[in-house]
């Protein structure tokens, strides 16, 4: 199964940039998954176009957004327990957000977003994914997402793309 993972798009205008995104670098994907901060619901819709779409809302999506998403989700994909939540919090920390976020469960990979800093790493038994932001890169050099590659019984394949 390959997984396009993005975040943190703050789309409210100028789709064409997204449609742009999808077609050239997620139009294989099986899924994608969104870890928050659509900013519009057109984001949602233009994603369910391409295919399967799973995501979670963030800290700067509005009402409307958070009545179509919930703020954490935990899914099983080819044996793998993974959780999704956006990152923000009361913490100082991204990090520690995300952690607090999921203490109770088990879980073999977590994806958030929030600090728009692409990165992979793994914590205990644990992989961590952010793709950092494929139109708002904020201070970073580029722009970025992830594809996540899972099969069952199979090495995971993650790796951050920069454009």
């Amino acid at each position: 199964m390959k997984i396009g993972i993005i975040s943190d798009t703050h789309m409210s205008k100028h789709f064409s940039k997204l449609k742009e995104f999808l077609l050239k670098n997620l139009k294989d994907v099986d899924l994608i998954i969104h870890a928050g901060d659509y900013t519009s619901t057109e984001v949602i819709s233009l994603l369910k176009e391409y295919t399967d779409f799973i995501g979670v809302y963030g800290n700067n999506d509005k009402s409307k957004l958070r009545s179509l998403l919930t703020d954490k989700h935990i899914l099983t994909l080819e044996n793998y327990r993974i959780g999704i939540c956006h990152g923000d919090g009361p913490k100082k920390n991204t990090l520690d957000n995300v952690m607090d976020t999921f203490k109770d469960e088990k879980l073999d990979i977590i994806i958030f977003g929030h600090s728009h800093k692409a990165c992979i790493f793994t914590k205990g038994k644990t992989m961590y994914l952010n793709p950092g932001s494929c139109t708002n890169k904020r201070k970073e050099p580029w722009f970025s997402y992830i594809l996540l590659e899972l099969k069952k019984d199979y090495p995971i394949n993650a790796t951050i793309k920069f454009f």
